[in-house]
């Protein structure tokens, strides 16, 4: 097998044969394996191949004196020893769910979470709520998705959905085995990208979840270096507020969060980065009449229309701290939007203005078309940076995107 070939089915499938996969790194034998599983050493035997030709790579050397890992083999170990720990972090977290858990009830929470079918189908669940747009997205019919539900049900002993009006809405304890799902499959999401490291070929996917600050310059800037140095990689970006992308992150559905960084106490189970400091200034289009003024006091714009952030994003909250340490009443705006298109288009036409990090409106600002009004606002610096999971093992592939991002942020800083 080569180091080159595509993996043959989506990643969720490796999940039964990575538990094999242990079992036999933890024996070094087939025979031993099969022993302590209870299983025919043929089907452990079947098991590794169908692993080790999605993978598109050989794991082992087979040796008379057993099987030894080949370094391929012990990225996948290391890769692959993060996921039972899930499983059984799903599961107690499950049982204490329950105020009279049956003895059996782990077992079938453990063979669920190593199923990536079931898995994937619990997810979808979760993040749709329509049973049928799931099924369509599995390739089953809405009958076959109902009746594996049902079956995961009467496994785990209580109803994992309730059935609503808004859809179907994961019970706390479903929701807790949810985000334990979305962590296993993304240490399989991770595997290609740890092996195409070895091979010299770094490949994988990266996904960053992106805030305001991060989308005009630098993710943009950094992923254009890292792409050209390696092509075979594939970056997504997700755009949404930054709870949400925080709960992704902690998840493993996004592996690093770049934006304004939040205070410490609002960060239990992350690692922050700061980067840049950044601030905020007053903006408005070239031909605005106070952009003919050489100087000017926050109590000249008291007056003016103002575009502003929602009142519970941090540059809002910026904003009016700054007013209000000079004994100023903040501004009541004519327009609230985090859309920095409808924001460009509100200055370009207007005479309306706004307060904003700069570095978001930087072209605009270079080409002419925009300008910083000479006014001092109070303390408006804030840590630009990123946020990551605390415990993850990032991939190279996440390593060389955060690295290029590091990189597009200290040419912004010199």
């Amino acid at each position: 097998m080569t180091s080159h070939a595509a993996p043959l089915r989506s990643s969720e499938h490796y999940l039964h044969y990575l538990q094999v996969f242990l079992s036999v790194v933890e024996a070094s034998s087939i025979a031993k394996a099969a022993e302590r599983v209870y299983r025919a050493p043929s089907a452990i035997t079947r098991s590794i191949i169908e692993l080790e030709k999605g993978l598109g790579i050989s794991l082992f050397e087979r040796k008379p004196r057993g099987m030894l890992l080949n370094s391929y083999g012990e990225a996948v170990r290391l890769r692959a020893l993060r996921i039972p720990d899930e499983v059984q972090l799903a599961a107690d977290e499950f049982m204490k769910s329950d105020p009279k858990p049956l003895p059996q009830t782990r077992n079938a929470l453990v063979n669920l979470m190593f199923s990536g079918n079931k898995l994937k189908l619990l997810i979808l669940l979760a993040d749709q709520r329509n049973i049928s747009s799931a099924a369509s997205q599995m390739g089953m019919t809405q009958a076959g998705a109902s009746m594996a539900l049902a079956r995961m049900e009467s496994s785990a002993g209580q109803l994992l959905f309730q059935r609503m009006m808004q859809g179907m809405v994961a019970t706390d304890a479903a929701a807790r085995l949810v985000m334990r799902a979305k962590r296993i499959l993304a240490e399989l999401r991770h595997i290609m990208a740890d092996l195409s490291a070895i091979s010299g070929h770094l490949a994988g996917s990266v996904t960053i979840g992106t805030l305001p600050l991060g989308r005009t310059y630098i993710v943009p800037t950094a992923m254009a270096a890292v792409l050209a140095r390696y092509p075979g990689l594939h970056v997504a970006t997700v755009e949404s507020p930054y709870e949400q992308l925080i709960g992704n992150l902690r998840n493993g559905e996004v592996d690093m969060v770049f934006g304004a960084l939040r205070p410490n106490e609002v960060c239990q189970g992350l690692i922050t980065e700061a980067l840049l400091n950044d601030r905020i200034g007053v903006v408005v289009r070239a031909g605005h009449p106070l952009a003919r003024r050489n100087r000017l006091l926050m109590t000249d714009l008291l007056s003016e229309q103002w575009i502003l952030p929602r009142p519970n994003a941090p540059g809002r909250r910026l904003v009016d701290a700054s007013f209000q340490e000079l004994g100023l009443q903040p501004p009541v705006p004519a327009v609230e939007t985090g859309d920095l298109a409808i924001l460009r288009q509100l200055l370009n036409s207007s005479d309306l203005l706004t307060a904003i990090s700069p570095h978001q409106l930087m072209f605009e600002i270079h080409s002419g078309m925009l300008v910083e009004l000479p006014v001092m606002l109070g303390k408006t610096t804030r840590q630009i940076g990123l946020t990551l999971r605390d415990g993850a093992l990032l991939s190279p592939a996440t390593d060389a995107v955060i690295e290029a991002i590091r990189a597009t942020a200290r040419g912004l800083s010199e």
